[in-house]
């Protein structure tokens, strides 16, 4: 009996996507046509959820987006720090739509403005589809008096954003290491931070939280700035970025006394 060649044949291939390393178990003869890592699985790093964005670890085991610490690096390096208000000056537009363009496709130019660097840090958190810190309820914050209580509260937040808001906490105390230079103290620099952390439907209710969560984060700043001097950590960190892998477990970790008036209306230009 003679047997005769094969006919029908289908040559099958398992492909996955991993959103880190692109698509894994390609033919080769397809490799050359598809990237094999995409910057992001999503099209855009704004207005989208952490889940959906490449990650890395930073030097203090915080996992967050890798293109914050790329807009970081540059920021720091470019001394952003040292410039006069820093995250309060607005930067051009133009130039604003130009990098926003540059960073969906995982890029950071060079010779970007400072200004512009950190207006589109504050940007990404605002238009985080749910805020930072929109697990905590606004009568926690609001009843949130001493260092212990804010403390505890950061506690409570889920693993993502006790990394995200860790890692804006250490950058905010950063810019205030530097304060003689950029103007910009512990109650400056969360006074624009503050309307870029939550979410609410209610633009006056929005308003009036944002001076809770200002103080929240100012003393969470202070609270950092004091551990640093007293542990001597340098004012200048040194960067790396540490691919994340979601298979590896990696540990993570007064009161309002001015004129409320005032208080808002810096706030509402601050949020714009």
């Amino acid at each position: 009996m003679e047997i005769g060649h094969p006919t029908n044949v289908r040559h099958l291939a398992h492909v996955t996507f991993d959103r880190f390393n692109g698509f894994l178990g390609l033919p080769l003869e397809l490799v050359p046509q598809v990237p094999t890592t995409p910057p992001s699985a999503s099209a855009t790093v704004f207005g989208v959820s952490t889940e959906s964005m490449k990650l890395s670890y930073d030097r203090r085991g915080n996992i967050v987006p890798t293109i914050l610490l790329l807009i970081q690096e540059h920021l720091y390096a470019q001394g952003g720090l040292q410039a006069e208000g820093i995250f309060r000056i607005n930067a051009d537009n133009r130039q604003e739509e130009y990098l926003r363009d540059q960073l969906n496709k995982g890029v950071v130019p060079e010779d970007i403005d400072v200004h512009c660097l950190a207006g589109l840090i504050k940007a990404w958190f605002r238009e985080l589809p749910r805020g930072v810190l929109d697990s905590l309820s606004p009568e926690q914050v609001m009843t949130c008096q001493t260092e212990e209580d804010c403390a505890e509260l950061m506690s409570q937040l889920p693993h993502t954003e006790a990394s995200l808001l860790n890692w804006t906490i250490n950058l905010m105390a950063d810019v205030v290491q530097e304060e003689h230079l950029n103007k910009m103290n512990a109650r400056n620099i969360a006074m624009v931070f503050a309307p870029n952390m939550t979410r609410m439907a209610d633009p006056l209710t929005a308003f009036m939280y944002a001076v809770q969560v200002m103080n929240f984060l100012k003393t969470l700043v202070s609270m950092t700035l004091k551990e640093r001097n007293d542990s001597d950590v340098e004012s200048s960190p040194e960067f790396y970025i540490e691919p994340f892998d979601e298979n590896e477990e990696h540990s993570h970790c007064n009161s309002f006394q001015q004129d409320v008036a005032t208080e808002n209306e810096m706030l509402s230009n601050e949020a714009i």
